[in-house]
């Protein structure tokens, strides 16, 4: 089961960030983390209440609190670089935070067999070489890349902090909520300081209609990314972290292949043997 939760997890975070990639194109990125999160928050909020989930309180929510001041940093840096250059570029180089929850699985005592040490190697190169990564060119590309090392290791720390932040399920919905609240306060924050600084949350000449006309869309990628967070939380208390971690960070594969059926993005040779790296590391892995 840990490797189908790890995998369902990839394709809602390759989805997730496709549609935030798209969206950071027409409002601000900040605007979009912090919109996303809110319509999060309602929902996860109900699901607090109907679930009687709030019993469940207790220390282990400071990892949730931990996980949602990182994470708005770890977004906004994301969607930001998305925004500058190709998806297929940026998202394989996002995937390199998994370090962080391998880190994590291996300092707890997990020693993973050859067959998966095989396998977390080849998957990892797949990733990377699935989005054909370019490190030369333009400043813009440059800092698309320094953006996407900052939300990698973001995204790896909130991996491994969600992970310890509840060990039932209904306990999962209340660290979620707790973790979204976070993150929409300290994201909101930061957008209102933006904006009082001289950087409008919404672009030049547009106005709360096209908010709200993009809220499914924002409603979307909000919530894919908290099912991605919930079903990487199952898959960690389940299985071991490390292979968890590792089938979890396909997602730039998902992303890549989003951006070629929707955007027409075409496939390298690279890409494409990245892809193939890919699926076979995490052979390696779910037979290992």
């Amino acid at each position: 089961m840990t490797a189908l939760f790890a995998l369902v997890t990839a394709v809602l975070w390759g989805v997730a960030d496709f549609g935030g990639g798209l969206l950071t194109r027409r409002l601000p990125a900040l605007t979009v983390v912090v919109a996303s999160q809110v319509i999060a928050v309602v929902v996860l909020g109900a699901t607090v209440l109907a679930t009687g989930a709030w019993r469940e309180a207790g220390p282990q929510l400071w990892w949730a609190v931990a996980a949602g001041l990182v994470g708005p940093v770890a977004m906004f840096s994301f969607y930001r670089a998305l925004a500058l250059g190709p998806m297929g570029v940026v998202s394989p180089l996002g995937s390199l935070g998994v370090v962080v929850p391998v880190g994590v699985g291996l300092a707890i005592g997990e020693r993973p067999g050859p067959g998966q040490l095989a396998g977390i190697a080849v998957a990892v190169v797949g990733i990377v070489l699935a989005g054909g990564p370019e490190l030369r060119g333009a400043p813009v590309q440059r800092q698309a890349v320094v953006l996407t090392l900052v939300a990698a290791f973001g995204f790896g720390a909130v991996m491994a902090l969600i992970a310890e932040a509840s060990s039932t399920v209904t306990g999962l919905f209340l660290a979620l909520f707790v973790q979204r609240v976070t993150n929409v306060v300290a994201g909101g924050t930061a957008l209102w300081v933006r904006s009082r600084a001289g950087s409008p949350a919404l672009p030049p000449g547009t106005g709360p209609r096209t908010l709200w006309r993009m809220l499914p869309a924002l409603g979307f990628v909000g919530l894919a990314d908290v099912a991605a967070n919930g079903t990487y939380s199952i898959a960690a208390q389940q299985g071991p972290v490390t292979l968890a971690a590792v089938l979890s960070s396909l997602y730039p594969v998902v992303t890549a292949l989003a951006a070629f059926a929707v955007l027409r993005e075409r496939l390298s040779t690279v890409q494409a043997a990245g892809a193939g790296l890919a699926l076979a590391g995490t052979v390696l892995l779910a037979a290992g």
